[in-house]
């Protein structure tokens, strides 16, 4: 009796089994590797946006979406601009020094130019959205109001700007998302660069 061994035959199985469970372990790590991935749809909700301005009128506020949450532009008129400048002793941070915006808007207007202004329309309170309030002095905001948003869920008061009233529920003013001007008539909120 001989204790010959087919090695051949071994080799065969060693590699048939190693190829069954490579087989296997790109099977199940393919759809736990791809979920590190996001989705087009994930990818398609944190895009840039386009914002048509070219049909705004003096005053006029228009809202779109960017990454789910409301975009405010409002087109301010030289009243408004001229009102801001009124209330800044009203303000909490009339600098902006501890609000979130792109470095290219930390000025008094809180934009890249002057008459149009962008902001996420989100309180920085619980994050309820504010309500364009241009008219100025009206009977429930009283007769410092120069125009802004009211939240009336709570109360925060902001101005044209987004800039935070003193002693109100908002920490900080309205948060300004990068932008740019892809030409005089669209912006693409989302991207600077």
């Amino acid at each position: 009796m001989t204790n010959q061994v087919d090695s051949s035959k071994r080799r065969f199985l060693t590699l048939a089994t190693g190829a069954v469970g490579g087989v296997a372990v790109v099977g199940v790590a393919t759809p736990f590797v791809a979920s590190f991935f996001p989705s087009e749809r994930a990818k398609a909700a944190g895009a840039p946006t386009e914002v048509d301005i070219s049909k705004m009128e003096l005053g006029q506020q228009i809202t779109s979406e960017w990454r789910g949450k409301p975009v405010w532009v409002v087109r301010r008129t030289p009243e408004m601009l001229e009102g801001m400048k009124q209330i800044e002793g009203q303000l909490a941070d009339p600098k902006s020094e501890i609000s979130e915006q792109p470095d290219y808007c930390k000025n008094e207007g809180r934009s890249i130019k002057p008459d149009v202004w962008v902001a996420l329309g989100v309180c920085t309170h619980l994050g309820c959205s504010p309500t364009y309030r241009k008219d100025v002095a009206p009977a429930d905001l009283g007769p410092e109001w120069k125009g802004g948003f009211y939240c009336p869920c709570h109360g925060s008061k902001f101005d044209l700007a987004g800039r935070v009233y003193s002693g109100v529920p908002a920490p900080k003013n309205l948060v300004i998302p990068p932008h740019k001007y892809i030409n005089d008539k669209l912006l693409l909120v989302g991207e600077d660069k």
